[in-house]
């Protein structure tokens, strides 16, 4: 291995050196060898320098030991990630602009929203109208603005090192559109944007949540649907115990193109829907999805959480930070493509 050659290389030089009467520092006691002359000197010298070349051998050995065994380990995750390195984080937390007092549309943690009564009855979706008259319009990468207990992000985390314009048009946080321009050139998949709506439970001023089995409900409608150029998928995301947190759970509903992060583990049935489920080896990022495109609907996202907590991938104390919908941009095909949402509710009890 060229590691291995490497780490022998230096130290035979360092041997090398030492052989050819460069100063090396003092030590507590004598040289024994410097009692003796002509032939017998040498050969205390070489017996010397052999005896350290062995002590050396064995120290190079046992380094190649635990390289070997990183090796084996960086091996076994790259089996684990399905043959491939696993994609960037898929998208970056959405955040409220911080402050010292929490955002007015963000209710405090510890109770749900009241203008989103309990209720045993879940929600049902009735897309409303593409939003043509909008009372807020922005081009600016980290921009939004509050609608009631939710706020509508034009999120564009990762438009660093690329090509990427996006124009977000909001008449409330269920009817808004957002037109984008991106490319893959780079051959890299990144996600670039994520222009969502979303409702905090995260506390900007204390940092505290509430925990998710405080939950009886949490159910969601939605209604988004893409263009069907390029790459992108429609998703929810969830952020876990923080935001960003270290849990990030996600449910596309419409999927173009796109590979979530860290390998399928296969189908499973939640909320009465069978979904493709993909996890990282850290169970970092969770991914839920739909077989098929999903334009609207309602989903128990207490299901979702709770299944995630009994297969062991979620810790029980989990704490639930923030609830987004929106889509993830890879490529419009480097030309513009317009995304509409046209309905997003959350329903949640304690």
């Amino acid at each position: 291995m060229k590691r291995k050659t490497k780490i022998t290389g230096a130290i035979t030089a360092l041997l090398l050196c030492f052989g050819g009467g460069v100063a090396v520092s003092a030590v507590p006691n004598p040289d024994p060898c410097d009692s003796l002359n002509g032939k017998a000197f040498q050969e205390c010298r070489f017996d010397r320098l052999e005896n350290k070349g062995d002590q050396t051998a064995a120290k190079v050995d046992q380094l190649n030991q635990k390289l070997d065994a990183l090796t084996a380990k960086v091996d076994a995750l790259t089996r684990q990630g399905g043959g491939t390195p696993a994609p960037a984080p898929s998208s970056a937390p959405t955040s409220t602009p911080p402050s010292s007092t929490p955002p007015s549309s963000t209710p405090p943690s510890s109770t749900p929203p009241s203008s989103t009564p309990p209720t045993s009855t879940p929600p049902t979706s009735t897309p409303g109208a593409a939003c043509t008259n909008p009372t807020y319009t922005t081009s600016s990468p980290d921009a939004g603005r509050s609608f009631g207990a939710y706020y509508v992000h034009n999120n564009m985390w990762n438009r660093s090192g690329y090509n990427v314009s996006q124009t977000l048009r909001a008449c409330s946080a269920q009817s808004w559109n957002v037109t984008t321009t991106a490319d893959n050139s780079s051959g890299d998949g990144a996600v670039k944007t994520y222009p969502n709506v979303h409702k905090d439970y995260h506390n900007w001023s204390t940092g505290a949540e509430p925990r998710v089995s405080s939950f009886s409900t949490i159910r969601s409608t939605f209604a988004g649907a893409g263009p069907k150029v390029g790459i992108y998928n429609v998703a929810y995301d969830l952020w876990l115990n923080g935001v960003p947190g270290n849990r990030e759970i996600m449910i596309w509903t419409e999927n173009q193109n796109q590979r979530p992060a860290g390998s399928r583990i296969g189908t499973v049935t939640v909320d009465g829907r069978s979904w493709d489920f993909w996890a990282t080896g850290s169970n970092g990022i969770l991914t839920f999805v739909a077989p098929q495109t999903l334009p609207s609907g309602s989903l128990d996202l207490k299901a979702f959480l709770d299944y995630l907590t009994n297969q062991g991938r979620v810790p029980a104390t989990s704490t639930l930070g923030q609830i987004c919908f929106g889509v993830e941009v890879v490529s419009t095909g480097g030309s513009p493509a317009r995304f509409d949402f046209t309905d997003f509710s959350i329903t949640d009890a304690q």
